[in-house]
């Protein structure tokens, strides 16, 4: 029996393997036949030469083909000729062979594919990004730029980077690991050599409100050691800034108990909006650089949020965008419309031919209002007091920006713009807005089309368009007719 063998590129080279195992399928080479060689891995044996025409196609059950996805990713040497194996008895006709759980190298493989998507899912929860360099921390075109190291157990840096792209699209980022890195430009993701732990920051501003949150979330009545170390295994806190604070709540936890069950229980103190109106009449901001450092230094109407998020638009856009409230990316982030309802919008104002550098986007409440469930924080709309509370900064920053036109995004906008509470389905399109220096339009936010199934939402999106397309056009006459 003639030995082959075969070399990958390092890391998880599925396309080789994939032509590599047609071959030697087509051809009737057996498993034990075969050596796999990774990277710069030395050979004992002379190596196949690279094929010159493509293996032919061989038609695997679904089952086999995620498996083989998963597990080209674990560091296990004998990874590819495991899979061959599996591959080869199926080929031979045990076509249900992945679903047979007891098979001993089924077994191990779906081990091997378990302990991938684990490591997935620590790359995901555990990675933390810190500014880069020592300026500005900004990258071409001003955007900011981060970056994380990571020490992956197996090979799953090309699977794990689109996470990161979709959840931080706004600004730049690289992660690098011993194996290479991957950098993300605002456009598109690209992969290169191995990094440093020493070219990524040992520390960053963002840290310490980061930690500050950790800390408050903490509770310490459901302190679990050892379910913590399960979770957050100890080899990962070197790059997780809020494990300096574990010690000092775990320390603090009993006493914390102590004085919860000590104290008598009594009604969330409940905020009087006519009281916080008052006190922010008294206050009057000349620019919206001096109202947005009122509204920055404002404590939350209901607790937990990151921060305030401001508006953000030139003074004097032709057009203004009010939402409702900022989500879970925009408390974290500070920015207005970043999370995935804010990417939908700027894809539908793509389509619609606004320039959303030349809008202003805004938000009627300033403060992300949520309800933690475990590690999620799920959106809660603000309630007609709370939104009230708001109105007072939104109709000073209108006042400041100018707008011709205002569109409210949703029913919390048009509450926020008008005081009344108005069901959409009557008031989208242009509307007029009582007392205003400028005209109004109503639309839904964009929120309301990512709730949608499937196949309501195309026919949804394409009426938000429209409704865009319509607002820019009487935003357009506007300016034509007070030139």
């Amino acid at each position: 029996m003639a030995l082959r063998t075969i070399r990958l590129r390092p890391g998880a080279d599925l396309a080789g393997f994939r032509e590599a195992v047609r071959r030697l399928i087509h051809e009737g080479v057996p498993p034990e036949a075969v050596t796999w060689v990774a990277g710069e891995a030395r050979s004992l044996f002379p190596e196949d030469a690279p094929p010159g025409e493509p293996a032919p196609a061989l038609a695997l059950p679904r089952a086999v083909a995620a498996l083989a996805s998963a597990v080209v990713m674990h560091r296990e040497p004998e990874r590819y000729g495991l899979l061959h194996r599996l591959i080869r008895r199926v080929a031979d006709g045990e076509r249900h062979l992945a679903e047979v759980a007891s098979d001993p190298l089924v077994h191990r493989l779906n081990l091997m594919r378990k302990a991938v998507g684990r490591d997935l899912h620590k790359m995901h929860a555990f990675l933390r990004f810190r500014r880069a360099g020592s300026g500005e921390g900004t990258g071409e075109g001003g955007r900011e730029r981060f970056a994380a190291w990571f020490e992956p157990e197996h090979h799953i840096l090309v699977e794990a980077a689109p996470f990161f792209s979709a959840r931080f699209p706004s600004f730049d980022w690289s992660i690098l690991t011993p194996d290479g890195s991957a950098h993300w430009d605002g456009r598109s993701l690209s992969f290169g050599p191995p990094g440093w732990r020493e070219d990524v920051p040992e520390q960053d501003a963002f840290e310490a409100g980061w930690t500050d949150y950790y800390s408050s979330t903490f509770n310490p009545a459901r302190t679990n050691l050892a379910a913590m170390r399960a979770e957050m295994p100890k080899k990962y806190w070197h790059n997780m800034p809020e494990t300096a604070a574990i010690p000092g709540l775990v320390r603090e936890a009993g006493r914390r108990v102590g004085e919860m069950i000590a104290r008598a229980p009594e009604a969330p103190a409940k905020r009087v909006p006519a009281r916080a109106l008052a006190a922010m009449a008294a206050q009057e901001p000349d620019s919206l650089e001096a109202l947005n450092a009122v509204i920055r230094a404002s404590e939350p109407l209901v607790p937990g949020a990151t921060q305030a998020v401001l508006g953000e638009g030139p003074v004097g856009a032709a057009i203004a965008f009010v939402g409702e409230q900022p989500g879970d990316q925009e408390d974290l982030q500070g920015r207005p419309f970043v999370g995935p309802a804010g990417r939908l919008l700027a894809g539908a104002l793509r389509e619609a031919g606004i320039d959303r550098d030349r809008a202003y986007l805004t938000n009627a409440v300033k403060h992300f209002k949520f309800e933690a469930r475990g590690k999620r924080r799920l959106h809660r709309s603000p309630t007609a007091g709370e939104v009230a509370h708001y109105r007072w900064w939104l109709d000073r920053e209108l006042a400041f920006v100018a707008p011709r036109l205002v569109v409210a995004l949703g029913a919390t906008a048009v509450l926020a713009l008008t005081g009344r509470q108005v069901p959409i389905t009557r008031a989208r399109g242009p509307a007029a807005f009582d007392g205003r220096p400028y005209r109004g339009f109503v639309t839904v936010h964009p929120s309301y089309l990512l709730r949608l199934p499937d196949e309501a939402r195309e026919e949804a999106y394409a009426g938000f368009v429209d409704d865009l397309r319509r607002a820019a056009s009487l935003a357009a006459e506007l300016a034509t007719a007070s030139a």
